[in-house]
């Protein structure tokens, strides 16, 4: 039922945030071009997707938008679509939304540039793809398991069942088990009952999905690195070299 054969080809790549956290190193360029260990963030990620088998990437831009465009117009291992937020920055759901066209109607990855891994086994991108099952799924999320990582902070995760399917907390009385790394298998279909445009975050998909048993989630096994600011950077740079 699951496995390369349904492995997505296209991938949304969210890359259009103003990356505030990261500053000084924000102030002159967009958070997807900081280099970590010497290759950008977002070429660490475009990397990853391109060894899971995806051929056209869709980036959306907005902060620094001409060094983004700039940057990526030298890859030539997959075709590259930029969807322009120069205009309103559109949040997790809209930046996907507006980019639908784009993306077309096949599942696709969603990727946030902000997030490394490590000591990985199994490729994650692998794990994800072994696990997703489109007739139970409309959307998986990766995981990571608290304390596997950096940049696991305060009390927002999830709970998983023993099927794989996830309930979604922000409550502080809840430990949760799982963050999720930035990284998801979805169908374009899911926001459909969303607004068609203007900004808008994706978590509220996250529970209505939830409530209908098909928000589904998978851990990996590797390291995870949230590169959200200087002092994250620091220590993914550590652990990378």
């Amino acid at each position: 039922m699951t496995g390369a054969s349904t492995a997505p080809k296209t991938a949304m790549v969210l890359a259009a945030g103003l990356g505030t956290r990261m500053r000084p190193l924000t102030d002159a360029m967009p958070k997807a071009l900081v280099p970590v260990a010497g290759r950008s963030l977002i070429d660490r990620v475009l990397d990853e997707l391109v060894a899971a088998g995806v051929e056209r990437a869709v980036v959306n831009v907005h902060y620094f938008a001409d060094q983004m465009e700039a940057h990526l117009a030298a890859r030539r291992d997959l075709e590259i679509l930029i969807s322009d937020e120069r205009e309103l920055l559109l949040d997790s759901g809209g930046g996907i939304q507006k980019a639908r066209p784009l993306l077309g109607e096949d599942a696709f990855f969603v990727a946030n540039i902000d997030s490394l891994w490590t000591d990985a086994h199994t490729p994650p991108l692998e794990t994800l793809t072994r696990a997703w099952d489109p007739a139970a799924m409309d959307l998986l999320l990766l995981l990571v398991a608290r304390g596997r990582g950096i940049g696991f902070e305060g009390p927002q995760g999830f709970l998983r069942d023993d099927a794989g399917r996830l309930t979604h907390s922000s409550s502080t009385e809840v430990v949760t088990p799982f963050a999720n790394v930035g990284f998801g298998v979805m169908k374009p279909q899911i926001l459909d009952q969303s607004p068609k445009s203007g900004a808008f975050s994706i978590v509220p998909v996250w529970h209505r999905l939830q409530a209908e048993g098909r928000l589904f989630g998978v851990p990996m096994e590797a390291f995870w690195m949230h590169v959200g600011d200087p002092a994250a950077r620091e220590a993914a740079e550590a652990r990378l070299r």
